[in-house]
Formats: structure tokens, sequence, C-alpha cells
């Protein structure tokens, strides 16, 4: 039988993407979405009715319906964290988008009452079922580059001023958090930091407003550095950098280094050798990464959580996973202790 899911939402940069993949999931059910502003309905219903997709008339709909056992959160930033609490209140597993709101403490108990209740969380970082991304972890934590002594991430946009649709992805929408544009986009790249090198020792931030007068207290320029005890690991992003983005990831060690450039659509993937080693020449060779496009990787996303539910197999990322991205998130906008 197909698994039972509502979406909570559609503010999210990734809202329209999430529901299309759970439409499309031949082991969901998808019984509707709530949103709730109401203001959207009327455009809601004419996009969404088209598609076949119901509009659920108020939050009881999803959260009060036992036969519902997952809630994917695709609500704007602001309101995420308030969802996905009520959510787990009501004994559902979440699919949450990023990142998980501005309150540390209040994430943390959110965490700590799903693994009281055994129920899962699974943060939306779709890179995580990015191919290039996973040879270079598998190359990092098999030693084939050696010692990592450096990371280097960079992932940018170009956002708009403001915007009419119902998105809260403009400059306007995330001037409210503190670290602008590295809070709204960074922890993709911290999900895979950490997945390499764990909690960083020390954590120093440059998140400056170079091009947006208009808003004063919006960060569109960015650099973190992530100090470990034998490594440095950087992330910059912007919300300025003409399209198409060059994102990059970089990995340095001992023994070779893995460079991918762009991540998506068509990633190229670069790994240097000191010596041959797994079936790898020494030296420079590109190793072929196929196309990812972002609707695939949603839909790898879908796929692991539906079989962590039906209990095929063990979530991708643990709780603890969770709870440190969203850490080192915070601890690189200000919004956590320990710095």
């Amino acid at each position: 039988m197909p698994i039972r899911i509502a979406q909570y939402g559609v503010k999210h940069g990734h809202a329209a993407g999430k529901v299309q993949a759970l439409r499309d999931n031949p082991d969901v059910d998808l019984i509707g979405v709530y949103e709730p502003d109401r203001a959207l309905w009327p455009r809601l219903r004419a996009a969404y009715a088209s598609a076949g997709i119901s509009l659920l008339r108020s939050p009881e709909e999803l959260l009060g319906d036992p036969s519902i056992v997952a809630v994917a959160i695709e609500g704007s930033n602001t309101e995420s964290l308030a969802m996905a609490e009520a959510a787990i209140a009501a004994g559902k597993h979440l699919w949450y988008d990023k990142p998980a709101g501005d309150d540390w403490p209040r994430f943390a108990r959110l965490i700590a009452r799903a693994r009281d209740t055994g129920l899962q969380i699974q943060m939306g970082y779709m890179f995580r079922y990015h191919q290039g991304f996973r040879q270079v972890a598998t190359w990092t934590h098999d030693g084939l580059l050696g010692n990592v002594f450096a990371v280097r991430a960079h992932m940018s946009t170009l956002l708009p001023l403001r915007h009419d649709g119902w998105t809260t992805t403009s400059r306007a929408d995330i001037a409210q958090h503190g670290g602008g544009v590295f809070y709204d986009l960074a922890g993709h790249m911290l999900d895979q930091l950490v997945w390499l090198l764990g909690r960083p020792q020390r954590v120093t931030r440059f998140l400056r407003n170079d091009a947006t007068p208009e808003l004063p207290d919006f960060v569109d320029n960015t650099l973190v550095v992530f100090e470990y005890a034998r490594a440095l690991a950087t992330v910059d992003l912007t919300a300025l950098e003409c399209r198409p983005a060059a994102r990059r990831f970089e990995v340095y060690g001992s023994c070779g280094s893995a460079i991918m450039e762009p991540f998506e659509p068509d990633p190229q993937l670069r790994l240097c050798l000191e010596s041959p080693a797994e079936g790898y020449a020494a030296g420079m060779q590109f190793v072929p990464v196929p196309a990812q496009h972002r609707d695939a990787l949603y839909e790898r996303e879908l796929a692991a959580f539906v079989a962590t539910l039906r209990g095929s197999q063990p979530p991708d990322r643990s709780l603890d996973h969770e709870l440190l991205v969203q850490e080192t998130l915070l601890r690189a906008t200000g919004g956590a202790d320990g710095a």
C-alpha cells in the first residue's frame, strides 16, 4: 500500500518540486496540500487543480488524520519550524525542507521529541543524493585522498530584490534572517562538510552587505571559515552572482584532491592522485558523473525517505547529523553559541 503523505505549505523555494515528486512516486499517496496563507488560495486552486492536487482546508485535515503517516514541510523559513513542531506533535514523520529555522534550542527540542517518539526527520538537502557528491564522500571516507586538510565550497545565486510570486526567495524575504543568503543556502554545503569532517572546532564569519542598499540589514556577500584540528574549510556564497553560477566543491588531502564544478545539471568531477590507487591513475583525470537534474534529486530524496519509513533501509543521515548541520549553520550566522 502507498504511504499517505501531505504537504504543509507552498512558500519554500523547493515546494513545487517536492509536490511533484510526491505526486509522481508510486509508493506515495499524496493526500493534498495545506497553505495557511488564504490570500494565495485562488492562485493555488488554479495551479494545483490542473495537476489533480487537492488543497486542504485546514491544518487539522493533515495533522488530525491518523492515516497520514508523514508530512512534507514546505513553508517559508519563518514558519517552517512551527509547522514541523505541529506535525511531530501529531505523530507524523517529516520530510522537512531546509533550513530548520533560526531558533537553535527550539530545533534541538524538536529533534529530541522525534527521537523519543520514534519519528523520522529527513532534512531537504538534496545534494546528499547527487552522485558527484556521493563519489567525493566515498573517496574521502575510504582514504583515497589521504588525510584531508582543506575543503572549499562555493554555492552562489542571483536573488531578485523582491518578487510577486508565492515563494519567499527574494532578498527582501530572506533579509529578516541573520546571515541572509548564507542562512538560506549554505546548509547544502554544510551538510556535505560535516558529513566529511564532523563538527568544526571554531567558526569565523564574514557576513556583508555589498550591493543591496535598499535592505541595509540583508547579508548578500559571505565567507565563513571552519577550523578543524588538522583541516580548514571555507564556504563562500553570495546573492549577487550572474547566471549560470560557478558552483564548486573541492576536497584536498595528502594523497590527492577532488574538484567538482559545476554541480548541476552536468557535473564535471576532476580527481588528482599522487600515486595510482583503486583503479585510478596517478595525476589528473576526469571521472564521469551522470547529469544531475534537480527533479531527479528530489525523487531520490523521497525514495530514501519512503524506504526508511517502510523499514527497508536505515536513514541515510541520523538525527544527530541533522542536528549538527543546523548547529553549524547557526554558529556561522550567529544564531547558536559555541563558535
